[in-house]
């Protein structure tokens, strides 16, 4: 039995829902409300000290990190392979997936907050640095200090534009490896598209899609399209994004989006 604790906007549990809809594998929900803390309940930290989604159970063994989590499953089920055969090709798809977990991910979570979750937490009301700091269980000071910038001063926190160009960035990167093919790695959906699928859906439902669309970038454009047309895109993304939620990161993008156009040079 596959049982996935995640959230519908966290693009890491995305990741592993994409790859289970992919491989066909049937899954238990468990969804965890990241946007009211429920990732630093006791029972949840016991499964996960990092409080983070997503987090796998299988067999009662749990498995963490959303990457680590599609590879168990692409051994565990090796049918319908998301990772190549081929040993230069499955390297080449765990480039990308290496760039996504240490550059792509946090740049995405700067521009999440910045853009759009910062607006949701002043509203619910946030208290003092040393109550947020409370709040979050083991994330630990300096994330914690991090944060607390990108809500108290938005667009203006130090490093965000430098965030935002990472993020930019590895759309170019799409587009040019898209010149061999239809898919980042191979013939075939692999490891690799999955990975960053979340990662445009993200931009898109910010409304900030204009990064690749305005910029002429046709390759990505058209290998989102592919993306959205496979049976898996709703079941993976769509079913669990609630409607409240993209209908406010959809406002908050699109009141951004100048300052974010500017900051590009666009």
């Amino acid at each position: 039995m596959l049982t996935l604790y995640h959230h519908g906007s966290s693009a890491c549990a995305a990741k592993v829902r994409f790859a289970l809809e992919e491989k066909r594998l049937h899954w238990e929900s468990r969804y965890v409300d990241i946007m009211k803390g429920e990732q630093f309940a006791p029972d949840y930290l016991a499964l996960n000290p990092k409080a983070v989604v997503p987090t796998l159970v299988h067999h009662g063994s749990v498995v963490t990190e959303s990457s680590v989590i599609c590879e168990y499953l692409d051994e565990v089920f090796p049918e319908r392979p998301i990772l190549p055969r081929d040993p230069l090709a499955r390297a080449r798809a765990r480039v990308w997936t290496k760039a996504v977990d240490e550059e792509l991910h946090p740049a995405c979570s700067a521009v999440t907050y910045v853009v759009s979750h910062r607006h949701t937490i002043l509203r619910q009301g946030v208290g003092s640095f040393e109550d947020f700091l409370a709040a979050g269980g083991t994330e630990g000071r300096t994330a914690r200090e991090r944060k607390w910038q990108w809500i108290q001063q938005g667009l203006q926190a130090p490093g965000f534009a430098d965030q935002l160009a990472v993020y930019a960035g590895y759309i170019g990167k799409m587009e040019r490896d898209l010149g061999q093919g239809e898919w980042l790695v191979g013939d075939g959906v692999s490891a690799a598209d999955i990975a960053m699928a979340p990662y445009l859906f993200r931009l898109e439902v910010l409304g900030m899609d204009f990064l690749w669309r305005d910029a002429g970038l046709d390759r990505v454009d058209d290998w989102f399209r592919r993306i959205r047309s496979r049976p898996s895109f709703g079941p993976a993304f769509e079913r669990w994004m609630p409607e409240a939620l993209a209908a406010e990161m959809r406002a908050n993008g699109e009141r951004a989006r100048p300052a974010i156009a500017a900051m590009l040079g666009r």
